[in-house]
């Protein structure tokens, strides 16, 4: 099978590219290439850093668990749980249309099935795909709104529910399919529209949860913006007397245009399956070849790590964190957001502070690096000052997002430890 599919960029749909897709049998391949129009252009930019600015196609080779495609694009695959949906979505069509004796397209989902299953108005970032019928996937279906509002979440959850329990039907799947998002793993969610007009994703409890998570995501979140980090708007939603996390999404302009999203892992060209652990160093490098505020960002970065430090937010990875593009090849930072409070986890970094520190998350290891972030000590103490008395606070910031004792005392771990104090020791010393 081959097949040819145009790649537009933004809600005005200009023309950036083609990608070409080749299957035989399990064997995929794929490749990226940039519409002459786009070349020719006085504003373009390489979507991500590794797809140059040249004519003809570019290949992606997948490594092991990898992505087939080029990160910019991988970026917009459905995420763990979205995938979840739509294989089973996929199986039970195939279940009824056995039964009732119709014929079905049965063959195994390969990676551009997953990659056009997701729903165009909920996608991530600005990237849009055209099929060779001209339409946009995934359309939208005949009388289902693109994005449900606000008032479904409690259909949404009850949805989430019995796919977790396996006991979905049909109807079940059909409400929740498209609306995946490649921001959240494997935890239930879907993109709903809040009561602003604004795309958000709504975080469900999970049957397996032993903790209030939802409310622990919404409570780091809120600390964050305390401590100075731009962060992912969130708040606690009640929804059938279940708390769902509803963080409003970030790739949206305030007038809902589309924003050009990318992993931190596509800007370092980072694979899933690669042997060397990356670090918070290599990620400075980036926005110092990229940025557009390169030391408000780097500095923003260092924030970030401290924070994550202090609220044991262990789950780091490369695709946690993201850039915006802002014009003409430069990027930011995008909000913080999947940062979580983890007390049960062993106290190491999924992205290293540096190739030196290692996994150690360690108020010494950050303040080793302040140099190489262009910090003084001075101002790296002050940075960590503000932090810390932030994350002092999450007590009162539990109760104000409506955390009873008991649900917030099972986060105490997370919150106080000895990095806490190792954070006050330093700040003391610069007074």
């Amino acid at each position: 099978m081959k097949r040819t599919i145009k790649v537009f960029l933004g809600d005005d749909a200009a023309p950036i590219g083609r990608l070409r897709y080749d299957a035989d049998g399990t064997r995929e391949s794929a490749a990226f290439e940039y519409d002459p129009s786009w070349l020719e252009t006085p504003d373009r930019y390489s979507i991500e850093p590794s797809l140059k600015l040249v004519r003809g196609s570019q290949f992606h080779r997948r490594v092991k668990e990898g992505s087939l495609f080029h990160g910019a694009i991988a970026d917009t695959e459905p995420d763990g749980w979205g995938r979840r949906v739509i294989l089973r979505d996929h199986a039970k069509q195939r279940q009824r249309a056995r039964l009732e004796g119709k014929h079905f397209d049965a063959h195994a989902l390969g990676s551009l099935d997953m990659l056009l299953a997701v729903d165009d108005v909920s996608r991530i970032g600005a990237l849009r795909f055209q099929d060779e019928e001209g339409v946009f996937r995934r359309a939208s279906e005949e009388g289902r709104r693109a994005v449900p509002p606000l008032v479904e979440l409690k259909q949404l959850l009850a949805s989430s529910r019995a796919v977790e329990m396996q006991a979905e039907t049909a109807a079940d799947l059909a409400y929740l399919r498209g609306h995946g998002t490649s921001l959240g793993g494997l935890r239930p969610k879907c993109t709903v529209v809040d009561d602003q007009g604004r795309l958000s994703i709504g975080k469900f409890p999970s049957v397996q949860d032993e903790r209030a998570v939802t409310k622990g995501e919404v409570l780091a979140l809120r600390l964050a913006k305390r401590a100075g980090i731009r962060a992912a708007e969130a708040v606690v939603v009640d929804s059938d007397a279940s708390p769902v996390a509803l963080i409003r999404r970030f790739d949206r302009a305030d007038g809902g245009q589309r924003l050009l999203y990318v992993s931190a892992a596509t800007m370092l060209g980072a694979e899933p399956s690669d042997q060397v652990e990356h670090t918070y160093t290599e990620i400075v490098d980036v926005i110092r070849q990229h940025g557009a505020a390169a030391q408000a960002d780097v500095e923003e970065l260092w924030r970030r790590i401290a924070f994550s430090i202090l609220i044991t937010n262990v789950d780091d990875h490369l695709h946690n964190h993201g850039f915006i593009h802002v014009g003409r090849g430069h990027w930011r930072l995008s909000p913080a957001f999947d940062v979580n409070p983890f007390p049960e986890r062993n106290r190491e970094l999924k992205t290293w502070i540096s190739e030196e520190t290692g996994p150690e998350a360690t108020i010494a290891a950050l303040l080793s690096v302040a140099p190489y972030f262009r910090l003084t000590k001075s101002r790296a103490r002050a940075v960590l000052s503000e932090v810390e008395e932030a994350v002092s606070e999450w007590r009162a910031e539990a109760a104000l997002i409506g955390m009873t004792e008991r649900e917030f005392e099972p986060f105490e771990e997370a919150f106080e430890h000895a990095e806490r104090e190792a954070a006050r020791r330093a700040v003391r010393l610069s007074v």
